[in-house]
C-alpha cells in the first residue's frame, strides 16, 4: 500500500479546489491500493470529512507562514502518520514546497513538481513571454500596482473589457474604470501585488490537462471545452474533446517549459479558430476527475512516476464524455470539526 497526502482539500460550490478531485481518482484506480490523507488551510474545507476519499485529515499552517513553518508541520504529520507521496493541489502553496523538496525527500516522501525556474516562467506576468516562444497567440498582459491605470488606460490603447486578476487566484471581466477598481481593490486585498490586467477575448472555453515528464514530453492529455460556467468563471460543466491544434500548442508549452509535474492549460478559441493562451496552471484542476472518466487516471499516473513505477495503461480519451459539476453537503460530527480546530487533526 502506498499513502499519498494531497491538499487542496477546499470545495466550495463556485470555485471548488482540486484536492478532493485528486483523492477521488486515487481511490477509483483500479489497480492502485492507497491511503489517503487530506491537507487543508481551513477547519471548514469539507475534503477534510470526506471518509470516503480521505482516510484522515490535517490542517496546515496558510502558505504566508512560509516554508518552514510548513516543513515542521509535515513532519510533525508524517512522524505520526508517514506518507510517501505528496501532491501539492494550490498554486499559492508551491513557492513553499518547493523550498522544502529537499526536506521531504529525507523523509521518505516523494513529490513530481516542476523547478522553480519552470514555475516562474509559467507565471502570469510572463505569460506574453512563454507564449512568443511557443509560438503561440496570447492577450497583452500586465503587471500593475496603482488602480489609477484603469482611468489612463485607454491611452495606452487598453480597451474596455479588461480582465482583472489575481497572481495566484480570481479573475473578473471589467466593463468600466468603476468595475475595474472595484476588482483590483478586492484582489489586492486578498492576493496582494501585482495585479495584472489582461486584454479580454471573445471566444470559447477550452482547457488542457496533462503531466509533464519533466524532459519535454506531455503524458496523457486530456481536453475539455467549458459548457457551463460559475460567476466566477470557473467550469460547472464541460465536455471531452479531442482537439489536434490545442494539443500541438500545448506540446510546444511543455517543449519550451520542459515541464515536470501536472498542469493545466487554458485557451480562448477566436471565432477565427486562433488560440489565445490564457493562463498555464501549475497543478491539477478542480475538473481533474474527467480524466478518470475518459479513462485517463492523471493523478494515478503522478503518483507512479513520483515512486518510479510503470506508468498505468491509458487509452485515447473518450472525447463525448461530459461532467456536470454539483453541490452536497456532508455530516460532520462536531467532534471531529472541533479536533481540526484545536489539533488540527481530524479523529
Amino acid at each position: 500500500m502506498v499513502t499519498v497526502a494531497i491538499s487542496g482539500m477546499n470545495a466550495r460550490p463556485d470555485n471548488p479546489g482540486p484536492g478532493v478531485a485528486v483523492a477521488r481518482c486515487l481511490r477509483e484506480a483500479a489497480d492502485l491500493d492507497a491511503r489517503i490523507i487530506g491537507f487543508g488551510y481551513d477547519a471548514l474545507d469539507p475534503g477534510l470529512y470526506l471518509t470516503d476519499y480521505c482516510d484522515a485529515g490535517y490542517l496546515l499552517p496558510y502558505p504566508s507562514a512560509g516554508d518552514q513553518a510548513l516543513a515542521e508541520r509535515l513532519e510533525e504529520i508524517h512522524k505520526s502518520d508517514p506518507f510517501d507521496v505528496f501532491i501539492p493541489c494550490l498554486d499559492a502553496e508551491l513557492p513553499n514546497v518547493l523550498r522544502i523538496e529537499q526536506q521531504l525527500k529525507k523523509l521518505g516522501v516523494r513529490t513530481w513538481l516542476p523547478s522553480e525556474d519552470q514555475l516562474k516562467l509559467r507565471s502570469k506576468e510572463r505569460l506574453n513571454e512563454l507564449a512568443a516562444h511557443a509560438e503561440i497567440a496570447c492577450p497583452r498582459t500586465r503587471g500593475i500596482t496603482q488602480p489609477d491605470f484603469f482611468q489612463r488606460c485607454d491611452d495606452e490603447g487598453w480597451k474596455y473589457p479588461l480582465v482583472v486578476k489575481g497572481v495566484f487566484y480570481d479573475a473578473y471581466v471589467a466593463h468600466s474604470p468603476a468595475d475595474a477598481a472595484v476588482a483590483f481593490n478586492h484582489i489586492a486585498r486578498t492576493w496582494g501585488y501585482p495585479v495584472l490586467v489582461q486584454e479580454h477575448i471573445k471566444g470559447e472555453e477550452y482547457n488542457l490537462t496533462g503531466v509533464g515528464d519533466g524532459e519535454g514530453g506531455l503524458l496523457g492529455a486530456v481536453m475539455m471545452k467549458k459548457t457551463g460556467l460559475t460567476d466566477k468563471g470557473k467550469a460547472w460543466a464541460g465536455v471531452a474533446v479531442s482537439d489536434q491544434a490545442l494539443l500541438d500548442a500545448a506540446q510546444k508549452l511543455i517543449k519550451a517549459t520542459r515541464w515536470r509535474g501536472p498542469l493545466e492549460v487554458e485557451v480562448i478559441k477566436s471565432p477565427s479558430g486562433t488560440y489565445h493562451l490564457v493562463e498555464i496552471n501549475p497543478r491539477f484542476p478542480a475538473w481533474i476527475y474527467l480524466s478518470a472518466g475518459v479513462g485517463v487516471n492523471l493523478p494515478h499516473a503522478l503518483v507512479n512516476l513520483a515512486l518510479s513505477r510503470p506508468l498505468p495503461a491509458f487509452g485515447e480519451p473518450r472525447a463525448g464524455t461530459m461532467f456536470i459539476r454539483y453541490a452536497l453537503e456532508t455530516i460532520v460530527d462536531l467532534g471531529q470539526f472541533e479536533s481540526i480546530i484545536v489539533n488540527g487533526v481530524r479523529e
